[in-house]
C-alpha cells in the first residue's frame, strides 16, 4: 500500500544524502515531490531517480542560506500541486572549528542555511496547511543538537534551534492537525560528513554503541512513519533519534 499516495511533498537538500533517500522512499510510496538543493547536477539525478520510480517529481535549484531560497520549494509546491501537506526541512551545512575559531561569517551562515532557513520554509507552509486542517512538518536536526560536539558549537547551536523550534511550532498547531517533529541522526554515512576530519570520524565511530555511522538509507524511513497514516498520528513536537546509540533519552 502507497502510505503517501499523491501528497504533496516539498524536501530540501535532496541531491543527496538523508535528503535523496527520504525522496526515493516518499516517491516509492506514491508522493508528489518537489526536491530543492544547491547542486543542480546532483539534483537532476535525484529527480530522475524518483520519475523513473514513478513518481510526479520536480527539482528547484534553491541556496537554502538565501531568503528566496529557503521558500523556493514550497512556493513551487503551492503554485505546482495547488497546495502542500508534507515539508521535510533538510538542507544543512556542516564546517569544523574550535569556538575560538568561528567567525562572525561562519556563525552566520550556519544559522542562515540550517536554522532560519527551517523558519522561513516552514511559516510559508503553514497557511495552506491550516487552511485543510493537515499537515506534517519534519525536521532534520542531528543528536548533536541535544548532546553538543567539541569543534561543532556553530552547527550544534543551529540544530538545538531546530528542536526548540519543532517543540515551540507543535504547541501552537497541532490541535489544527498539522504536526510538527524533529529527526535527529546520530553520524551518518553522506556528503555532509565528508568536510570532517578522520580522527574527529573515528573517535565518534568508537563512542558509538551500535560501533558504526548510520546510513541515509536507514533514516529515511523515520520520516516516512512521521509522515504517513496511521504511523505519524501520534507524534507531536517529538524528536527521533535514529542516532547508533549516540543518545538515549
Amino acid at each position: 500500500m502507497m502510505q503517501l499516495r499523491d501528497k504533496r511533498c516539498v524536501i530540501s537538500g535532496a541531491a543527496s544524502g538523508i535528503g535523496a533517500a527520504i525522496a526515493a522512499l516518499f516517491a516509492a510510496e506514491g508522493a508528489r515531490l518537489i526536491l530543492t538543493d544547491l547542486d543542480g547536477s546532483r539534483l537532476s539525478a535525484s529527480v530522475a531517480r524518483c520519475r523513473e520510480i514513478g513518481a510526479a517529481c520536480e527539482g528547484v535549484i534553491a541556496d537554502v542560506g538565501e531568503v528566496a531560497g529557503a521558500t523556493a520549494g514550497v512556493e513551487t509546491c503551492l503554485t505546482r500541486y495547488d497546495g502542500i501537506d508534507v515539508l521535510v526541512n533538510n538542507a544543512g551545512m556542516l564546517t569544523q572549528a574550535r569556538c575560538g575559531d568561528i567567525t562572525l561569517a561562519m556563525w552566520e551562515e550556519m544559522m542562515a542555511v540550517d536554522l532560519r532557513s527551517v523558519f522561513l520554509s516552514t511559516q510559508r507552509a503553514l497557511p495552506a496547511m491550516l487552511a485543510q486542517r493537515w499537515g506534517r512538518v519534519i525536521n532534520i536536526a542531528s543528536q548533536l543538537g541535544i548532546k553538543g560536539g567539541a569543534e561543532l558549537c556553530h552547527y550544534a547551536a543551529a540544530k538545538a534551534g531546530v528542536i526548540g523550534f519543532t517543540k515551540s511550532l507543535a504547541l501552537e498547531v497541532s490541535a489544527q492537525n498539522v504536526l510538527v517533529n524533529a529527526i535527529a541522526p546520530g553520524p551518518i554515512d553522506t556528503p555532509l560528513v565528508d568536510g570532517l576530519n578522520s580522527a574527529w570520524k573515528a573517535a565518534k565511530a568508537a563512542e558509538l554503541p551500535l560501533g558504526r555511522f548510520g546510513r541515509a538509507e536507514e533514516v529515511a524511513p523515520v520520516a516516512l512513519m512521521l509522515a504517513s497514516e496511521p504511523g505519524g498520528n501520534l507524534f507531536v513536537g517529538q524528536t527521533l533519534g535514529p542516532n547508533s546509540g549516540d543518545v538515549m533519552p
